[in-house]
């Protein structure tokens, strides 16, 4: 039998535009019947340009239509609470944005919400689903490393070296602006699914570029988010976990997590600047040998690539949605991820202004 598509709604239309709505027309369940812009003119025009039945500049407007199933929220971090909240509370299954909120009270609000008007609600953590991470994770499983003895990871990016890209929300901390939200959010994830729970951590967060010119009057505007974390994890089985992120370097070396051992190395990477998806190879070695590049199992390989790297693993976020959806369960990575993600977040800034080490509650 043929299995019946399932009418989305997209909530943002910057990264919803570029992703979600190509990923859900590439994909064979779901069906995009709405979009959400707050200008009914501008709303109607990507509608429009899209192919899109539903062009609505008012959020009761989507969930009370009877087509819209499920909504994908893809706002700024500010509005996910609100947001994703109205979603759930009209019985759509969601599908969240990273960073989950604002703080943990609101990540956990949601995560409420949802058990309490039993939907499937899933986080856009892509990682999770990209080839060279899966047989990561695989290698990991299989004990290639023995016991762990070190983690390293650095994500040395430069999208914001530029000191005159615009300010916006981003360069805001209350809005949940800054390195520590656009990408910690996914490390934090990642840390969690590799290599299990975080027992203690500490933190010194950077604001390197601290003001920025506004994009209508020109005037420089105070940036106070961060752009370059120091972090240090202890995981619950002792490992430790050093991990650098920055938004602000120049020719940054990229997207790195590098596992030693005392049975062997596993070093996973992504030296790509312009896509953060496209170019991640592994690494391995055991018992001393030179490190060589790890073929990736036909298994875990994408059907089919895209010219924007964001697309394949987005499309496989997009299928563990409806699976979830399907058997009317949230699977990881579900909001329960997201909620755990946000409180490590919440914990990195707090030991940031305390200056010290803190306990990861359970």
């Amino acid at each position: 039998m043929t299995q019946a598509s399932i009418g989305v709604a997209v909530i943002g239309t910057g990264f919803g535009q570029k992703i979600h709505i190509p990923g859900f027309k590439a994909h064979h369940r779901t069906e995009v019947v709405a979009v959400y812009h707050r200008d009914r003119n501008q709303a109607q025009a990507i509608a429009q340009h899209h192919g899109i039945p539903h062009g609505c500049d008012t959020l009761e407007e989507v969930v009370s239509l009877p087509q819209v199933q499920a909504v994908s929220v893809a706002t700024p971090p500010f509005a996910h609470h609100p947001m994703a909240s109205a979603v759930l509370k009209a019985g759509k299954h969601l599908l969240l944005e990273k960073p989950t909120a604002l703080n943990i009270q609101e990540a956990q609000e949601l995560h409420a919400l949802e058990q309490q008007h039993n939907v499937a609600a899933v986080m856009d953590f892509e990682f999770r689903f990209i080839p060279a991470w899966q047989h990561l994770a695989e290698l990991l499983q299989a004990g290639y490393v023995g016991q762990k003895r070190l983690i390293k990871i650095d994500w040395i990016a430069g999208s914001r070296a530029n000191p005159e890209r615009a300010w916006n929300w981003y360069a805001r901390k209350d809005q949940g602006g800054g390195a520590l939200g656009s990408i910690g959010s996914h490390m934090f994830d990642y840390v969690d699914w590799l290599f299990g729970p975080v027992k203690r951590l500490s933190a010194n967060l950077s604001t390197t570029i601290t003001q920025r010119p506004d994009p209508v009057s020109g005037d420089y505007k105070p940036v106070d988010s961060d752009d370059t974390c120091s972090i240090s994890l202890e995981l619950a089985d002792g490992t430790p976990v050093q991990v650098t992120l920055s938004a602000v370097a120049m020719a940054g070396r990229g997207h790195w997590v590098e596992v030693y051992g005392d049975k062997g190395t596993l070093v996973l990477g992504n030296a790509n600047q312009k896509d953060y998806i496209h170019g991640f190879t592994l690494s391995g070695s055991q018992a001393g040998e030179p490190l060589t590049e790890l073929e990736i199992p036909d298994h875990l390989a994408f059907p089919k690539l895209y010219d924007d790297g964001r697309l394949a693993p987005f499309i496989r976020v997009v299928d563990h949605w409806v699976s979830c959806i399907d058997k009317q369960q949230s699977l990881a990575p579900s909001l329960a991820e997201g909620v755990y993600s946000q409180l490590l977040m919440d914990l990195t800034h707090q030991a940031h202004s305390q200056k010290t080490w803190l306990t990861v509650p359970n």
